[in-house]
């Protein structure tokens, strides 16, 4: 292989059969379970990247099935977002996510810095009630739940929202003496949203102590609210914000 050949064929590793495909990546079908919590502000501000910074001491746990995406597949994820403030306008951090696919995972880490690890989520309806459940091996790390479909919320509001609120990520690549190469603050959009419908009920979330997955670490105080709502979208490429190496 010739040196310009690499360089024209170079996307993502391995070089032969790359772990994911070029995109875009559009979503069908995504089906959100997001649970708003109260927790220690204190412990909060210690896990956001400056310069971002706390807008309140809220965190949302995310549980979001994913059953037909471009180039990653069906797949199940779980995490935590954080609303954050950055040059005065509100925004989320993506503070930790965990799924059961590895294209994802990896083009998630590489491309975006999404903070990636591979675990066992879970969502379902049970019945009355729909069910997100997380586990890191055979360990228990969060279970939500929520009345199915006790009301309706506005979709569209829902959508509005998604193409409009920036999203913010920690991206970490190291270099091969172990340094970080890249280290940078990045924003990516959501792109082309259509909700088909939105709910909420009342809802419930408990979170278990891992050392290698600790959702608990930012402990549930309070439930402020859920929802559960169906989307098509496209996950829009990334923009550098902050270097940190600069």
């Amino acid at each position: 292989m010739e040196i310009e050949q690499i360089r024209q064929q170079a996307f993502a590793m391995p070089i032969s059969s790359p772990a994911f495909p070029p995109g875009p990546y559009r979503f069908y079908q995504r089906e959100f379970f997001i649970i708003s919590y109260r927790t220690d502000p204190d412990k909060l501000r210690a896990v956001i990247p400056a310069p971002l910074q706390m807008a309140e001491p809220v965190v949302n746990f995310e549980f979001i099935r994913m059953p037909d995406s471009t180039g990653f597949g069906d797949y199940t994820e779980s995490g935590q977002v954080i609303p954050v403030l950055y040059q005065g306008q509100r925004g989320n951090y993506t503070h930790a996510m965990y799924l059961n696919d590895h294209p994802p995972t990896a083009g998630g880490r590489e491309l975006w810095g999404f903070p990636k690890k591979m675990a066992h989520p879970r969502l379902k309806v049970h019945t009355d009630t729909l069910v997100g459940e997380l586990d890191y091996g055979p360990v228990r790390i969060a279970t939500g739940s929520m009345g199915y479909k006790h009301r309706e919320l506005d979709g569209e509001a829902i959508a509005e929202s998604l193409r409009t609120t920036p999203n913010y990520l920690l991206k970490i690549i190291p270099h091969v003496d172990g340094s970080a190469r890249i280290c940078e603050l990045v924003s990516f959009p959501m792109l082309d949203v259509q909700v088909y419908g939105a709910w909420t009920g009342p809802a419930a979330l408990s979170l278990f102590p891992h050392a290698l997955a600790p959702v608990h670490d930012l402990p549930v105080l309070e439930i402020l609210g859920a929802k559960h709502y169906v989307a098509d979208l496209t996950l829009g490429l990334g923009k550098v914000e902050f270097d940190y190496l600069a």
